[in-house]
C-alpha cells in the first residue's frame, strides 16, 4: 500500500516541493514498458541503465516490459551539486559486447545533452544492430545539442529535481515522487 508522500522535502540546505506525484510516474513508465514490448517483441533488447540516478527508472521500466530483455550498467557523471560541470567522464563502462545487439539506454533526466550525446556516440562505436533511448525526464529548455529520445516520460521546466533515483549530492534518490527545488 502506498503512503502518501510529503508535499515537501528537505535535502540537505534545500526544500523541494512535489511536481510529479508517484501514480503519475507509475503510469506514463508502465505505458512506455508496454511500448517497448510492442516495438521490440521477439528481439530480446538489451537496457543499457545508467547509473546512477537510473537505477530505479531502469528497475520499473524493465517490469513493465513483458518481453525478454536484459540489463547492462554504465556509470558517467557530469554533475557536481546542483549543475552540471559540460565534462563527461566515464566510470564504469560496460564489460560486454554490444555489437549487433538490440540497445536501448535508460536514462532518468536529459538538460544540456552533453552527457547523452556522448554516451550515445561510444555506444554506437560498440555497433550496436539498433540504438533506442528511454528518457524519464527531460529539460528542453535546458538542450544545448539535439538528442533524440525514442521513449519520453516527461519534460519538465528547468528546475533542480530529486527523487526517484535522482539525487542532491546523495539525498533524495528513494523518494517516490520527483519533487522540485522551492525558490527562494
Amino acid at each position: 500500500m502506498m503512503s502518501t508522500p510529503p508535499a515537501r522535502v528537505r535535502a540537505h540546505d534545500l526544500v523541494f516541493e512535489e511536481m510529479l506525484t508517484e501514480a503519475q510516474i507509475r503510469a506514463r513508465v508502465e505505458a512506455m514498458g508496454r511500448q517497448i514490448a510492442a516495438d521490440y517483441g521477439g528481439k530480446r533488447p538489451v537496457v543499457l541503465s545508467v547509473l546512477n540516478g537510473s537505477f530505479i527508472f531502469t528497475a520499473d521500466l524493465m517490469r513493465a516490459c513483458p518481453i525478454e530483455c536484459e540489463v547492462s550498467f554504465v556509470k558517467v557523471a557530469s554533475y557536481a551539486g546542483q549543475s552540471s560541470t559540460g565534462k563527461v567522464r566515464q566510470l564504469l563502462g560496460l564489460d560486454e559486447s554490444l555489437r549487433g545487439r538490440h540497445v536501448i539506454i535508460a536514462e532518468d533526466i536529459v538538460d544540456s545533452g552533453f552527457t547523452m550525446q556522448w554516451l550515445l556516440r561510444e555506444v554506437r562505436r560498440m555497433e550496436p544492430a539498433s540504438l533506442a533511448l528511454a528518457v524519464l525526464l527531460l529539460k528542453p529548455e535546458a538542450l544545448q545539442v539535439e538528442v533524440s529520445i525514442d521513449y519520453l516520460g516527461f519534460e519538465i521546466p528547468n528546475a533542480f529535481v530529486i527523487g526517484y533515483g535522482l539525487d542532491y549530492d546523495g539525498l533524495g534518490r528513494n523518494l517516490p515522487a520527483i519533487y522540485r527545488k522551492c525558490d527562494g
